[in-house]
């Protein structure tokens, strides 16, 4: 099975980190797609907890080269950053390779964004103020900086100077902010430039070649499925391709080099920042799930909302990903319940909605329809198979892969690397 990608299945913040993670030890590459350092992924190692944001996660495990594609965003100063505190904690960041076609994120870009987001008020999108957005904007618009013009000093000041022409005139006239100076940007990303040399490649071409000759990959996206740029509640999304068909731009692999397609889902669901939420809980019970949980952003630290898992999303995610595969997880979250209900449908205006509404309004004002599962009071955390479950909670496992229509296979009952349940292999 040489070709696994993973990815969010909800509006991220599944564990999509600890899934990889688990992968990690048994592939031989981990590549990152898609976004930047605007959404993290922890991962717990025995007694440590690692917050990744930039760095795919396989770097965490021993023989495994992770890589960050093209269709990444990079902050070199948290990209460093990051590295830094791996390495004070006896981690190897010597493998890490870096797509030179990957796009810099300028410090122009983070003020932007930030003034940007501010200057909508109401109608903000929740952005996390890193320059993702903005960065994104100049690659579509060609012109953007990327790893490899920070080699060539009189391209990359043509370059900053073309990009500030314009950029400078919204920052002084609309925002009343100062103007961005060429000469302190261009200095600030040549100063990097000898430290990244080693680790950047043609990425693509190295992919493939590793593909050719036998070796497992895991392609690991970033945010998820309800953020894609195209496929999630759009504008409440993130500004790139979160879902399997990214792999492909991102990573500079074909569509028929894929071989299973991994949605990971946790057993309730949250979502971060604005946007249509047809589950969510604004009482007791969202704020039960977010202590338990301990749903706050790894980036941000920012709250998580929280409601019952969707089955329409997980339908829908599956659809547009072409799933293979569901990893379930936190379902240990979920003990202590009487009941614990799911939605299964939509209300709409009165129309019952099985699939994802089209509409945007439509799915803004949906309302869930939701059947309830009897609940389970045993501690589930040292489960490791199925049958460990108790009866309850194997019926509520059994239930969501029916109204999701993907298989689940394997099931997260604690944040430990250990604490998972496989029933099926991911890479059989």
């Amino acid at each position: 099975m040489p070709a696994v990608v993973v990815l969010g299945a909800q509006w991220g913040d599944e564990g999509k980190g600890k899934a990889t993670d688990q992968l990690g030890s048994r592939v031989d590459y981990v590549v990152k797609f898609n976004g930047g350092n605007n959404a993290g992924h922890t991962v717990v190692v025995g007694d440590e907890k690692y917050a990744l944001h930039l760095l795919p996660s396989g770097i965490l495990s021993p023989g495994c080269t992770p890589v960050i594609g093209n269709g990444v965003v990079v902050d070199l100063e948290v990209l460093f950053q990051e590295l830094d505190a791996l390495s004070s904690r006896g981690v190897d960041i010597s493998r890490l390779l870096i797509s030179s076609s990957a796009h810099v994120i300028p410090s122009y870009n983070r003020t932007l964004d930030k003034v940007t987001e501010r200057f909508l008020g109401k109608r903000q999108i929740g952005t996390t103020g890193r320059g993702i957005g903005p960065t994104y904007a100049d690659k579509m618009s060609r012109v953007g900086i990327r790893i490899s013009d920070l080699f060539d000093e009189k391209i990359l000041r043509e370059k900053v100077e073309g990009a500030l022409e314009q950029k400078n005139q919204i920052l002084v006239k609309v925002y009343n902010r100062r103007a961005a100076d060429v000469d302190a940007v261009v200095s600030e990303l040549r100063s990097y430039a000898d430290r990244v040399r080693p680790m950047v490649a043609d990425t693509s071409l190295v992919l493939n070649q590793a593909l050719d000759a036998g070796k497992t990959l895991v392609f690991e996206a970033g945010q998820a499925t309800m953020l894609d740029v195209d496929h999630g509640t759009y504008p409440f999304v993130t500004s790139s391709s979160a879902t399997a068909g990214g792999v492909c731009t991102g990573a500079g692999i074909g569509p028929t080099r894929v071989d299973r397609v991994v949605g990971v889902i946790k057993a309730y669901t949250t979502r971060v920042g604005e946007g249509p939420f047809p589950t969510e809980l604004l009482d007791d019970m969202g704020e039960h799930l977010r202590k338990t949980g301990r749903e706050y952003g790894v980036t941000t630290g920012r709250p998580r909302r929280c409601g019952w898992y969707d089955a329409v999303v997980a339908r829908y995610a599956g659809r547009v990903n072409g799933l293979t595969d569901l990893v379930l997880t936190k379902l240990d979250v979920l003990t202590g319940m009487e009941k614990v209900p799911v939605c299964v449908a939509y209300d709409v205006d009165g129309v019952r909605h099985d699939e994802m509404p089209v509409d945007q309004s439509a799915f803004h004002h949906a309302k869930p329809i939701l059947e309830e599962f009897d609940g389970w009071w045993e501690d589930i955390g040292l489960c490791r198979t199925f049958e460990d479950l108790p009866v309850n909670a194997q019926r509520y496992v059994l239930a969501l892969e029916e109204m999701s229509g993907t298989r689940i296979s394997a099931i997260g009952v604690g944040a430990d690397r250990e604490a998972t349940i496989v029933r099926h292999d991911l890479l059989d």
